[in-house]
């Protein structure tokens, strides 16, 4: 592995009058900004009094929290300038869009990326119009704004995002705004513990901002009310050395406000850059140990500074509005003068407002802020707003993949080779980490064991800077590990997607039912590609895999809480430029799969594939060619020859689903040998949707060549059955479509129990065939009597001895190959296959 880079060691030195005064008009300068994109229309360095043609007809944006936000910006411009440090901004507030939007322009790189918004009056008045305006921008630190990777508009993820950032950025500092409303959320809570996974050698560094303006939307927040013994006891719980400063509550100088929290800052990174210091000299010396046989490492974990910085909500804002207070109230947190365009009185103080930041001071006779101001940014890739790894595409390098083929399951004969799918996959992913040691991690909560990925830890071990235990000897723990594992699910998502942002490649494994628990972060970061496909200058990303593993249908050992497959709804309602579902049926084609997605770029890719003792059903080189076509007849499963229409179209989509059709094949060639059977497998789900809603959609011909017009399909699903039907739609004009699949049906029991409790089963499956194929129903009474009565027999079994029908447990297609193969050739010589009714 590469040394890091040398964390910056210059001395720091204390902020000056001089400088804190240049420092306190960029300050006012960004809130000017700042308020001018909340209200004005035109008019941007008020030349002339102020009218309601002057104001928006519609205010839109976060005013309360956006004035702590570019005070913290000004400041760490002069700590980056000062020790050359390589940060980016992460703002957990991302209401507070326009002080962003503000301090980005103020340094140059707005307009750099968006040379319209140019650095003079008319530049102004554009900057000023678009926010939270048709055609412009949102007014949350959005994928527009230049230095940005965390959006902020729904809360919690902050601290997730930038600890994700830093893995494996040794030479990066992510400094991070949490607000206290965000702070009272469950993923926040649990990211404060994300330093005890932080590497201070290996990775970068998050310095936590707990910005305590006092207020949410409507009320008082948590933190801002308990006293200040009791916030240090909560933040040194958390094994962090927190540092108070709190301003704008009384008269005090400007002057004396800055350097009183440049020094806490100041405090804070020395503290940092001893950490770091400290860190390296402690692997030079070979004391940064790992966890081997036989031995219990102690890693040494940093109590990282965080600050808590306590400011009035509005800070600088109107201090009343109408007779009540608003400066310090949860009335500054959007528009505190709702009817500026509409009264005369709001229309004044909003002047007022505005004149009281001195615009005539800070920029020139063209609208130019002064360039002693504009000295204080720092300058190229060392702004914040242009650090390359916040356009993580930019820096991205691509994975270096094993063959995958390598790994292959041999197949002789179809369905005898019986594997656990992620386990053979495991075995791949083990090389992928051993070939990707600085640019790949795997993030799982707790689940990487369970679900059969285990060979990863020949290569690495989980990262953990926590205390070591005796019996943790020869466990997978280590301060520089490649898995990640914390029991959050938000956790786990938040490291990855900081991760992927900043241009490296991850997987995520998870519980099948349990990702729910991520569906609204998945939302956000699925919003971001989607908005950042439209964005020329956003570089590609690496993809968002998840790998779903312990599925519904083998969770004979947990119970109904464990059985939801309902993710895939969720995910297909997001833009289909975005979205991939794949549902491999064997261990081949999830190896096939799997490489393909971690070679793709900014998807979402959900991947469902069971960790049970699967049957592999195509060699590698068929895997490759199925998974390529992502759909696929297979005719070695069907009794349809070259040039004949099948009478029925058995489909499945999933690993125990496509068991199913394929024993429900053999049983309809054994009991029906004249009935015209097709078995088509989907892979990529998103194939069966019309080519005008998906990328890899059909068109119609292709639609009708696989599903021909009037033929009933009976379709096997692993998740919930609407779906199928929501796909199918446009083409299944004749409602030919019959889908079985997850019913909310569940409990403890056994594998085929779940699937008969929800009418997926074998049997069940030959029953829709009869019920569904013109003729069958009435001519083949006795057979679908049979067939219940099977269904009986295999659930007294269950329910005698907890274990499946042994003709069940112990199915081989091959094993059916001879009887089905006479029965077919009794009907070619006129048997009737034996059903007697």
């Amino acid at each position: 592995m590469t040394a890091p880079t040398a964390w910056p060691d210059r001395p720091s030195t204390p902020l000056t009058a001089e400088e804190a005064a240049r420092i306190h008009q960029w300050w006012r300068a960004a809130n000017y900004l700042s308020v001018g994109q909340i209200y004005l229309l035109d008019n941007p360095l008020l030349r002339q009094p102020l009218t309601e043609d002057h104001v928006k007809p519609r205010l839109l944006g976060h005013w309360g929290t956006t004035p702590g936000l570019t005070f913290l910006y000004a400041h760490m411009n002069r700590a980056i300038r000062q020790r050359g440090l390589n940060a980016f901004y992460v703002t957990g507030p991302g209401h507070g869009g326009p002080g962003l939007v503000a301090s980005t322009y103020l340094e140059g790189t707005y307009t750099e990326t968006y040379p319209g918004i140019t650095r003079d009056e008319a530049g102004l008045q554009r900057l000023f119009k678009q926010f939270s305006f048709p055609g412009g921008i949102p007014s949350h630190v959005s994928p527009e704004v230049p230095g940005s990777l965390h959006e902020g508009g729904e809360l919690g993820y902050a601290l997730s995002h930038a600890y994700g950032a830093v893995f494996d950025n040794p030479d990066q500092l992510a400094f991070t705004v949490v607000g206290d409303g965000e702070a009272e959320t469950g993923p926040l809570a649990t990211a404060w513990h994300s330093n005890k996974f932080l590497n201070p050698h290996t990775d970068g560094v998050v310095l936590p901002v707990l910005h305590l303006n006092g207020y949410k939307i409507a009320n008082p927040t948590v933190l801002a009310r308990i006293p200040e013994d009791e916030l240090a006891a909560l933040m040194t719980g958390y094994g962090h050395t927190p540092l108070f400063f709190t301003a704008g509550f009384d008269d005090e100088d400007p002057i004396s406000i800055h350097q009183r929290f440049a020094a806490v800052l100041d405090e804070a990174l020395d503290m940092i850059a001893r950490f770091k210091a400290d860190a390296a000299v402690r692997a030079e010396q070979g004391q940064d140990p790992t966890a081997a046989e036989g031995s219990v490492p102690q890693a040494h974990r940093p109590a990282w500074p965080m600050i808590v910085f306590r400011t009035p909500k509005g800070w600088t804002g109107p201090a009343e509005v109408d007779g009540r207070q608003t400066e310090g109230h949860w009335r500054s947190h959007q528009v505190p003068l709702a009817s500026a365009r509409d009264t005369p009185e709001h229309l004044r103080v909003l002047e007022d407002w505005l004149r009281s930041y001195r615009p005539e001071e800070l920029f020139d006779a063209d609208g130019a802020l002064l360039p002693e101001i504009a000295a204080t940014a720092p300058e190229g890739t060392a702004r914040m707003s242009a650090n390359p790894v916040t356009n993580g595409g930019a820096v991205l390098q691509e994975l270096e993949l094993p063959d995958f083929r390598r790994y292959a399951v041999p197949v002789e004969e179809r369905g005898t080779e019986v594997v656990e799918p992620t386990r053979r996959m495991g075995a791949w992913l083990r090389d992928v980490v051993a070939a990707n040691l600085q640019n790949f991690r795997v993030f799982g909560p707790d689940e990487t064991a369970s679900n059969r990925l285990q060979d990863v830890y020949e290569v690495t071990p989980k990262q953990w800077m926590g205390e070591y235990h005796p019996n943790d000897a020869g466990e997978p723990l280590g301060p520089s590990g490649r898995v990640m594992e914390v029991l959050s699910e938000h956790q786990c998502q938040g490291w990855l997607e900081g991760y992927l942002l900043t241009g490296r490649h991850g997987l995520m494994s998870s519980y099948e039912a349990f990702i729910h628990i991520v569906d609204s972060m998945f939302n956000q970061h699925a919003k971001w590609l989607k908005v950042t496909n439209g964005i020329e200058w956003r570089r590609p990303l690496a993809s968002l895999t998840y790998l779903l593993s312990s599925h519904v249908w083998r969770q004979d050992h947990n119970g109904f809480s464990h059985q939801d497959p309902g993710f895939i709804d969720h995910v297909v309602n997001k833009k289909a430029e975005i979205i991939r579902v794949y549902l491999p049926p064997d261990a081949n084609t999830l190896l096939s799969t799997m490489d393909h997605c971690l070679r793709s770029r900014q998807y979402v890719n959900v991947v469902v594939a069971g960790k049970q003792p699967t049957p592999t059903w195509l060699s590698m080189e068929e895997a490759v060619a199925h998974c390529t076509r992502g759909i696929g007849t297979w005719e070695w499963a069907g009794t349809v020859r070259d040039g004949e229409l099948p009478d029925v179209v058995l489909a499945c989509a999933g690993d125990v689903p496509t068991v199913e059709v394929l024993a429900a094949a053999t049983l309809l060639e054994r009991e029906l040998p004249g009935l015209r059977v097709r078995v088509v497998n989907v892979v990529d789900l998103m194939r069966l949707q019309d080519s005008g809603e998906h990328p890899h959609g059909m068109d119609r011909d292709q639609f009708r060549a696989l599903f021909p017009e009037g033929t009933p399909v009976v379709f096997a699903y692993h998740g919930y059955p609407w779906l199928i039907h929501r796909l199918v739609y446009r083409n299944d004009t004749g409602s030919d479509f019959h889908v079985r699949g997850y019913r909310e049906e569940g409990t403890t029991t056994t594998p085929f129990d779940m699937l008969m409790r929800n009418d997926l089963d074998r049997y069940h499956l030959v029953m829709d065939v009869i019920d569904h194929v013109p003729g069958l129903r009435a001519r083949h009474a006795g057979l679908r009597q049979r067939m219940e009565d099977k269904r009986l027999e295999a659930r007294a079994h269950a329910y005698a001895h907890g274990v499946d029908l042994p003709e069940v447990a112990g199915w081989q297609w091959s094993d059916n190959q001879d009887e089905a193969d006479a029965g077919a050739a009794a009907a070619r010589m006129g048997d009737t296959g034996g059903d007697n009714d």
